[in-house]
C-alpha cells in the first residue's frame, strides 16, 4: 500500500500525508473477524464501493484537516497540524495544501499537472492524460509523484490488488457519527501499517474520517484527517491551471514526457 504521499525527483516539492483520527464505539473485533478469514470481505466491498462512487461525482469541495505524528532524534512524538482544501471536476483537480511547515499547490486542468511551491517560488509542469482516473494512475507511474488522499480515489482500481491481496485483517468495528453523519467504522492491518476508514452510510459512501499506524516504529506515529465533503458546487474553470507569476522558478521532475 503506498501510504506515504510524496513527490519522487522534485524533492523541494514534497507532499505531505494526509489521514484521518479515530473515534467510535468499541467492538470486540475477535466478535466481527472470521478466525479462518480475518479479511472480511465486506470491508474490501466497501473500499471499493467508496472509490467507485468518488469516481461518479461530478465536482466537489473537500476540506482535509490532518495531523501527522513526527518522531523526534530522542523518540518523542509531536503533533503537525495542515489543511488540505481540494477542488475537483472531471477532468479538473485543485490541491491547496498549507501547514506550518510547508505550503503546497497542485494544478491538474485535464491537459497538463504543476506542483507550485508558493514560499519558494518553485514550480514544475508535466503533460497528463485527459481524464482524473488516468490522470492520477500516470501520475505517480511516470512522476513518482502522488497526490494527497489519491489512494481513497483508487481502492477498485486493477493496481490496488496487490494491496488487498497484502491485507491481514480486515473488519467492522461497528458505526460512529461525525458532524451528524452516521458512518461504517472499518480496521485494516498489513504487514507494517494499522489503518482504519468510516465511510458515511447510504448511497453516498464519502469517507469522513481515516487514520493510519505505522507499527513498524516502536513510537507508533499516526496521520490522521477528518474529512468535510460539499458536493457539486459550481467551481471556476480557471482555478485548475497555473499561470505562473513573475517570480516563479520553473524546475522539473525527472522523465516529464511520461507523464503522457
Amino acid at each position: 500500500m503506498r501510504v506515504f504521499l510524496m513527490l519522487g525527483s522534485a524533492a523541494a516539492l514534497a507532499a505531505l500525508p494526509v489521514y484521518a483520527q479515530a473515534q467510535s464505539t468499541t467492538t470486540d473485533a475477535a466478535a466481527t473477524a472470521d478466525d479462518e478469514n480475518p479479511v472480511d470481505p465486506r470491508a474490501v466491498e466497501a473500499l471499493k464501493r467508496m472509490s467507485t462512487y468518488l469516481l461518479t461525482v461530478p465536482a466537489f469541495r473537500l476540506t482535509a484537516t490532518t495531523t501527522q505524528d513526527v518522531v523526534t532524534n530522542e523518540n518523542q512524538k509531536v503533533q503537525l497540524d495542515a489543511v488540505a482544501n481540494y477542488q475537483v471536476k472531471r477532468p479538473g483537480i485543485m490541491i491547496d495544501l498549507q501547514s506550518d511547515q510547508k505550503a503546497r499547490q497542485y494544478f491538474y486542468d485535464g491537459k497538463q499537472f504543476t506542483v507550485y511551491a508558493p514560499l519558494l517560488k518553485y514550480y514544475a509542469t508535466v503533460p497528463a492524460p485527459p481524464t482524473n482516473r488516468e490522470f492520477l494512475k500516470a501520475l505517480y507511474e511516470k512522476t513518482g509523484v502522488q497526490l494527497p488522499l489519491e489512494d481513497l480515489f483508487r481502492w477498485a482500481d486493477d493496481d490496488h490488488q496487490d494491496d488487498i491481496a497484502n491485507l491481514t485483517a480486515a473488519f467492522n468495528v461497528g458505526t460512529a457519527t461525525f458532524d451528524g453523519v452516521v458512518t461504517d467504522h472499518w480496521a485494516f492491518r498489513s504487514a507494517d501499517y494499522d489503518w482504519e476508514i468510516w465511510i458515511q452510510q447510504g448511497d453516498q459512501p464519502l469517507p469522513r474520517k481515516f487514520v493510519l499506524i505505522d507499527r513498524s516504529d516502536p513510537t507508533l506515529p499516526a496521520y490522521t484527517a477528518r474529512l468535510a465533503w460539499d458536493l457539486n458546487p459550481t467551481l471556476d474553470p480557471a482555478a485548475f491551471t497555473y499561470v505562473p507569476s513573475p517570480d516563479a522558478i520553473a524546475i522539473q521532475i525527472s522523465n516529464p514526457e511520461a507523464a503522457q
